[in-house]
């Protein structure tokens, strides 16, 4: 993969991002954010992220209101499919060795751009919902839309400036890409060049099907493939945006 380094080396700058991709850290236990520990292994974890990226990202995928229980019948941290509905808890995977070595890799690294590569690498994180009370949505891409947005709105650039990009599947541009697949990867930022794109709105909320169907020009082979003519119309129907991207891997992993 070609990746597109910036020049982003101020300490103040790499903290900010740092804590983007840390800030959620309770959630891989289910613990409520008032009630997770401040570290890890005596590294900061599940501090505010700034500039209010959190909860923009948190809008793009979940309702603003109070949260309400959508399964009745699950109250876990782990995941739902949403192509089959089963839970993506594996007593394999989930082992408390395993999971702690594979969480370590996803919050203890100092430098920002490997931080990025393993959340949007990860199987783990995959594994976890943003809320119990939304458990389709998925924790892998809430993290990856907060640190884009964190670091769009960081620029000094505002929501309404924010577009979705479809980049060749070589292109990773660190801490804006928020999807990286075979065929093709998907960033937030406000240059698109001559890449497909379309602007995200206004306002944060849960536009996804909205912006999807808005793009110029799409990267799935709809009029000669079932399997994506599938994806396509699907990806037309989920709002939540963590919920689409998470949609998206798991239907790749299932068709190959």
């Amino acid at each position: 993969m070609a990746k597109l380094s910036t020049d982003r080396s101020e300490s103040g700058e790499q903290e900010t991002l740092v804590t983007a991709y840390r800030h959620d850290a309770h959630k891989f236990t289910g613990r409520a954010h008032e009630f997770a520990p401040e570290t890890l292994d005596d590294i900061p974890v599940n501090q505010s992220v700034p500039y209010g990226a959190d909860g923009d990202a948190a809008a793009l995928s979940r309702p603003s209101d109070e949260p309400t229980q959508t399964v009745t019948t699950h109250e876990t941290p782990y995941r739902l499919s949403l192509l089959d509905g089963a839970s993506q808890y594996e007593p394999a995977t989930f082992s408390k060795p395993v999971l702690k070595d594979a969480i370590n890799e996803l919050l203890t690294k100092a430098d920002t751009e490997a931080l990025h590569e393993a959340w949007l690498t990860s199987t783990v994180a995959s594994g976890f919902n943003e809320s119990s009370y939304y458990p389709y949505t998925s924790l892998k891409y809430h993290t990856l839309l907060v640190a884009a947005l964190c670091d769009l709105y960081r620029e000094g650039h505002q929501f309404e400036d924010v577009k979705l990009v479809i980049d060749p599947a070589e292109t990773i541009i660190p801490h804006r890409t928020i999807y990286s697949g075979e065929e093709f990867t998907l960033r937030l930022d406000t240059i698109a060049h001559t890449q497909p794109a379309a602007r995200l709105g206004s306002r944060p909320w849960r536009s996804w099907a909205s912006v999807w169907s808005r793009l110029d020009s799409h990267p799935l082979q709809t009029n000669s493939n079932r399997e994506e003519m599938m994806l396509d119309a699907n990806l037309r129907r989920i709002c939540s945006w963590s919920t689409a991207l998470q949609y998206i891997e798991d239907f790749r992993e299932r068709v190959k």
